[in-house]
C-alpha cells in the first residue's frame, strides 16, 4: 500500500473515532481535493479495507480497523518515542512520525520498541 492511501485510511480511522465520516472531511483534514478523496476511497474500497457509497458515509471494513489500527499503532509508538525519547518538541515529532511510519522497516521499529522498553 502506498504512503498515500496508508494516509486516507489512517484518516478514515482517526475521523471513525468522532462519528461518521464523510468525503468533505477527509479531503479538509488532508488538505486535497474531494476528487482526489474519492479516487483514494475506490481504491480502499478495491481492496476490501472500506466501504463507500456516493453522497453517504464512508466506513472501514473489518480488515480495514485492523490495518488502520496498525498504522495508528506505528504512528502513536513513533510520535512517542521522537517526543519522550529523544525530546523533540512535539508539534515536529508528529509531523516526522507521520513521515517516518511510512519508510521504516519492521526491524528497525523493532529495534526502537526494544531500546525505549530497555531504556525505561
Amino acid at each position: 500500500m502506498t504512503q498515500s492511501l496508508e494516509d486516507y485510511l489512517e484518516m478514515v480511522s482517526f475521523l471513525s473515532d468522532e462519528g461518521e465520516v464523510r468525503v468533505t472531511d477527509i479531503a479538509v483534514r488532508l488538505g486535497v481535493s474531494k476528487p482526489s478523496v474519492l479516487t483514494a476511497l475506490k481504491v480502499l474500497e478495491d481492496q476490501g479495507l472500506l466501504e463507500h457509497e456516493r453522497y453517504r458515509t464512508v466506513s472501514l471494513t473489518e480488515k480495514g480497523v485492523f490495518q488502520a489500527a496498525a498504522i495508528r499503532k506505528r504512528h502513536s509508538f513513533l510520535t512517542a518515542f521522537l517526543r519522550d525519547t529523544i525530546g523533540v518538541n512535539p508539534e515536529t515529532a508528529e509531523k516526522e512520525a507521520c513521515k517516518m511510519e511510512h519508510l521504516l522497516s519492521e526491524e528497525t521499529l523493532e529495534k526502537m520498541k526494544a531500546f525505549v522498553k530497555k531504556n525505561r
